[in-house]
């Protein structure tokens, strides 16, 4: 896994999710069946964890189709882990 974002992106994500974080804590302090809060915290994790990393799967998904050979089928296309 190696960072796909750079320092800025990761610095702006950091900056949002726990902003997020924090915005869901204080309104689960107040609501206690908050939908909308508990799905806001799970984002701003994410961006925290992504922010953290360096690393973002959708921009690594977005990436690897834009480089990826038209002729290629499905099956070529294995993951090896080992």
């Amino acid at each position: 896994m190696k960072p796909n974002i750079s320092m800025m992106n990761a610095f702006i994500r950091l900056t949002a999710g726990f902003a997020l974080l924090s915005w869901s804590t204080a309104k689960l302090c107040k609501e206690d069946n908050s939908t909308t809060a508990l799905f806001m915290a799970t984002i701003g994790a994410m961006k925290v964890a992504e922010g953290h990393t360096r690393y973002c799967p959708v921009v690594d998904l977005m990436t690897q189709d834009e480089n990826r050979d038209p002729d290629e089928t499905a099956l070529e296309k294995v993951i090896n882990p080992s």
